[in-house]
């Protein structure tokens, strides 16, 4: 990729902006819309940021961490990135899209490239009805909340809340709840990509429920459906010691 034009987008941390000035004195930088390729640096979630930010450019996206964790980025180097970017592998990543209506009425569709979470709003616990591809699954689930995860966002909330960590090329989301309280046994459910998942929240004045895809948070809604949204492709560029598919793997041996 040695030539390409970069478009280099830091966080508005000290560290990232510290590097973002050292990158674009050593290589230049250039606008999304004349770019090649966009290098974002900071932490994971300045990476969904961008990720969100240039989704309709198509452009391949390398991150580089100047934050904590930084499980999408790649290691921090001012050296030979024109050389690391010709190298990089990709991982192609597709986000789940949320149909959220609200008790208004209104509705609202975002994409989420971790996950879309459901939660209670209040004190009182909610209560929801699981339906997959139009079937009911589970006719109440009492519990603070619920959540669809894709492969990529599995580390994350979803790791937290006890999920089950997904292999990229599985081909399967994890449907996980946020402790439930009924059916107390319920620990969750793999499915594949390729399904509808309807979530009604039931007694909703009563109980009111939120909905959030990544970053973008619905409140008060009384029906979500969320599905693969296949027609919009990410490009994620990975360095090929710490690509994605490893680092998922990874993640399923440490202690």
């Amino acid at each position: 990729m040695s030539g390409k034009k970069v478009a280099f987008m830091g966080s508005s941390s000290p560290k990232a902006q510290e590097a973002l000035g050292a990158l674009e004195k050593r290589y230049g930088n250039v606008a999304v819309e004349d770019a090649e390729v966009v290098v974002a640096i900071g932490g994971d979630g300045f990476m969904l940021q961008t990720l969100h930010r240039t989704m309709s450019s198509g452009l391949p996206i390398y991150g580089m961490n100047r934050g904590t964790i930084g499980f999408l980025m790649n290691q921090y180097a001012e050296d030979d990135l024109m050389e690391r970017l010709e190298k990089a592998e990709t991982s192609e990543l597709h986000p789940l899209r949320m149909h959220a209506v609200r008790d208004a009425g209104t509705e609202m569709e975002a994409l989420a490239i971790n996950e879309v979470s459901l939660l209670r709003q209040t004190r009182q616990a909610a209560k929801v009805r699981i339906s997959i591809n139009g079937k009911v699954r589970v006719e109440e689930l009492i519990c603070d909340g619920i959540l669809v995860s894709t492969a990529a966002g599995s580390t994350a909330y979803n790791l937290s809340a006890h999920g089950p960590i997904l292999p990229l090329n599985a081909g399967v989301l994890a449907l996980t709840p946020i402790s439930p309280f009924r059916p107390r046994r319920w620990r969750g459910a793999l499915l594949s990509r390729e399904v509808r998942i309807k979530l009604e929240i039931l007694d909703h004045f009563k109980r009111p429920v939120s909905a959030t895809a990544d970053a973008t948070e619905v409140r008060d809604v009384v029906s979500v459906t969320i599905e693969e949204a296949r027609d919009v492709a990410l490009k994620v560029l990975f360095d090929p010691e710490h690509n994605l598919e490893e680092r998922v793997l990874q993640e399923q041996f440490v202690p």
